[in-house]
């Protein structure tokens, strides 16, 4: 009590006094070292430490580390666990690892890409992030992409949202099916319906940093798509439910994007109408058409677009771009020096880039042909229709096929063999009018038969007389349309006795 009180420093050396009271007879010896010590410029927060310095005693140090060592780090390494075993509980139940944008090794980011797209979905993400300066207030929008598969609509947003570091929250739509109309879980009809309306629901809990991506929107039904009208305007709220408690959530001011793809024509052939409130507010691109005055940017994609797809090609993916467009202007027949060329390619290796890229461009130009039949085929109304409708598609996905075949040393008869063996079997996989539009195809290409040729008319003329005829299940349609058909066929009998030559 009196060390306590009279000499506070000397606290630490009452055990010592006590026992040289109490055994004096222990041996002992006298040294001069000093037991205390201080550490001073600390920068650490603890709460031994004070004003930066830290003071101990060398013979106390060892006791608190064995007390440390035999009470502490267990019980840290205890917490650990636990933690660790808690947070494995929440990633397994939030499927945490499916919301990492992964970018696709095959990804290729073209000029189209550099010079089109990202400069269209860059002013569409501003609206909604927001910018850096700060200037807009008024976070607002969606972006929509359509087009038909295989154009890269997905691969694109993913790719985006791993530059931007943004969490990417896919919704299927295929999954959620017509059946969901609430952003209720426990409405959907099924497992899988419900686990993706609880992805909504899961991206709207995190708010911040994340990007929102409702795929083939053409699958769902349009009053589930209202439900987002007010989360894309100037108010960015909406009412979802979270684990079975429904709750408003406002989203201004939070880095929160919408974006929504899908095809505008269902697998059906019928076109799926996004409803007009959501539309208005929405930046809307076809990946599957042409851009004013980028035509030669969008046929040049297909090209840069297969080069992973073609062993012969692969390596110049990830190399100069430059180089590309210097190979594909040669293999065109244009005049260009390889001495500016990045890479030390052999004159084998430069020969051999030629002709492949020399081949891929006929197959560039059909399956361009047969894009834009089938983009004016689906977006055609039944009722204006002269022939069946041309459902055979020149996606990005086409050509990649097509190119992972294609070597140098082909012929031109194969590259056309190589063309009708895909299309033939692209064509099985309809539901109906395999035949029809393998004719069509086959007239886009300039490869008609005669025989080809007779078919195609009859089908067309049969397509026609169907059509005059008018549904099944409406008989006063057909009636008219079967009188409409006879009068025709009068009148053009008359034009023909009209101009007949009198017989004498």
């Amino acid at each position: 009590a009196f060390a306590e009180a009279e000499l506070p420093a000397a606290r630490p050396d009452v055990p010592e006094a006590a026992a040289m009271v109490l055994a004096p007879g222990l041996a002992r010896a006298a040294t001069s070292v000093d037991l205390a010590c201080e550490v001073s410029g600390l920068l650490s927060q603890h709460r031994r430490i004070s004003e930066r310095t830290l003071a101990f005693r060398y013979d106390s140090l060892l006791g608190r580390i064995a007390a440390f060592r035999r009470e502490t780090v267990p019980g840290f390494r205890r917490y650990q666990q636990a933690r660790h075993e808690a947070l494995e509980r929440w990633r397994a139940d939030l499927h945490l690892a499916e919301y990492q944008p992964q970018v696709m090794s095959a990804f290729v980011r073209n000029r189209l890409i550099d010079e089109v797209y990202l400069p269209l979905i860059g002013d569409n993400l501003a609206k909604q992030l927001g910018t850096v300066d700060g200037g807009r207030t008024d976070q607002t929008g969606l972006l929509l992409l359509v087009s038909p598969p295989g154009y890269g609509k997905t691969t694109l947003m993913e790719y985006v949202a791993n530059r931007l570091g943004l969490v990417f929250v896919k919704v299927n739509g295929p999954a959620l099916g017509t059946g969901v109309r609430s952003l209720d879980p426990a409405e959907a009809p099924n497992a899988t319906a419900a686990q993706e309306v609880a992805k909504i629901g899961f991206a709207l809990e995190m708010a911040n940093n994340v990007l929102l991506y409702l795929d083939d929107i053409q699958h769902t039904h349009p009053e589930l798509l209202q439900k987002f009208i007010s989360l894309c305007d100037a108010q960015r709220r909406i009412e979802a439910v979270w684990r079975g408690r429904a709750r408003g959530y406002d989203l201004r001011g939070k880095r929160f994007a919408v974006v929504m793809a899908g095809n505008p024509y269902t697998e059906s052939g019928e076109r799926f109408r996004v409803p007009d409130m959501l539309a208005n507010r929405a930046d809307t691109y076809n990946l599957g058409e042409v851009l004013s005055g980028h035509d030669d940017l969008f046929a040049l994609s297909y090209l840069e677009n297969s080069l992973t797809s073609n062993p012969m090609l692969a390596p110049l993916a990830g190399r100069d771009p430059a180089d590309v467009q210097r190979f594909i202007a040669i293999a065109r027949g244009e005049a260009m020096s390889t001495d500016e060329l990045s890479y030390p390619y052999t004159a084998a290796e430069q020969r051999d880039i030629v002709e492949t890229f020399r081949r891929l461009l006929r197959v560039q130009q059909v399956v361009l042909t047969v894009n834009r039949a089938y983009i004016a085929s689906a977006s055609q109304a039944d009722e204006y229709r002269t022939e069946p409708p041309f459902r055979l598609q020149g996606s990005y996905r086409n050509m990649n096929r097509l190119a992972e075949k294609v070597v140098a040393v082909m012929s031109d008869a194969e590259i056309e063999t190589l063309l009708d063996d895909h299309y033939r079997g692209e064509a099985q996989t309809l539901t109906n009018g395999a035949e029809a539009n393998l004719l069509k195809l086959a007239e886009l290409r300039g490869r008609l038969t005669p025989e080809q040729r007779q078919r195609w008319e009859q089908i067309r003329a049969d397509h026609r007389r169907v059509q005059l005829m008018g549904a099944e299940d409406d008989p006063a349609s057909r009636v008219a349309g079967a009188i409409a058909g006879l009068s025709d066929q009068l009148h053009h009998l008359g034009s023909r006795l009209i101009g007949d030559p009198p017989v004498g």
